[in-house]
């Protein structure tokens, strides 16, 4: 199955009004969470059994997120901790699939078949904040993550050039250009300046 097959779904992602190419709606999309997982679909993510698109990022939110891409792959690659994921990767969040803009698998945790969407969340999962995020929306996915048993969690803000570091519910750090941002005890050794990854 791909996306031609059933046509786009609507910008507010309502699966339940589903649009073909020419603007008329369509049945709606039932997809269990196997289904999705074993189908080619690219570019959405599957939450609460709705299929949300994906939308392209800003030349802002590319930048950042090479900045980060850039520093960590270098990292993780020279030191053999495992494989970091660029936007556009699936990985399996409790009954979701997410799509973080970036994030990082220890050599332990990476499956078998590459060929599909990860069966398990990220070590690390890094979130940017587009302008189209909601702070809802954004914690929603933060959390979704923790509760999954990610380790840690970073939400970047261009607007404020911010990186918020969520190690549980109650374990939340906010850090400003001038601090330092550290792998922690998952991706070890790991660190750049905050200020680093706005430039």
């Amino acid at each position: 199955m791909n996306a031609q097959e059933f046509g786009a779904l609507p910008p507010d992602g309502n699966s339940d009004a589903l649009l073909s190419p020419e603007g008329l709606p369509l049945k709606p999309i039932k997809m269990t969470l196997e289904e999705f997982l074993e189908s080619d679909l690219e570019g959405y993510e599957y939450i609460k059994e709705k299929l949300i698109p994906v939308p392209p990022t800003s030349l802002e939110h590319g930048d950042i997120s090479m900045n980060l891409i850039s520093l960590l792959n270098s990292y993780v690659r020279k030191n053999q901790l495992g494989r970091v994921y660029m936007p556009d990767t699936g990985f399996r969040v409790g009954e979701q699939v997410l799509i973080p803009d970036i994030a990082f698998l220890a050599n332990a945790r990476i499956p078998d078949d590459l060929s599909k969407a990860s069966p398990v969340p990220p070590d690390l999962a890094v979130e940017i904040v587009s302008p189209s995020d909601t702070l809802r929306r954004v914690e929603e996915k933060v959390f979704a993550y923790l509760e999954a048993q990610t380790q840690l969690v970073w939400v970047l803000s261009p607007t404020f050039k911010t990186v918020t570091v969520y190690r549980s519910e109650t374990e939340i750090t906010v850090l400003t250009r001038n601090d330092t941002l550290t792998g922690e005890n998952v991706v070890e050794g790991f660190s750049c300046q905050v200020a680093e990854l706005f430039e």
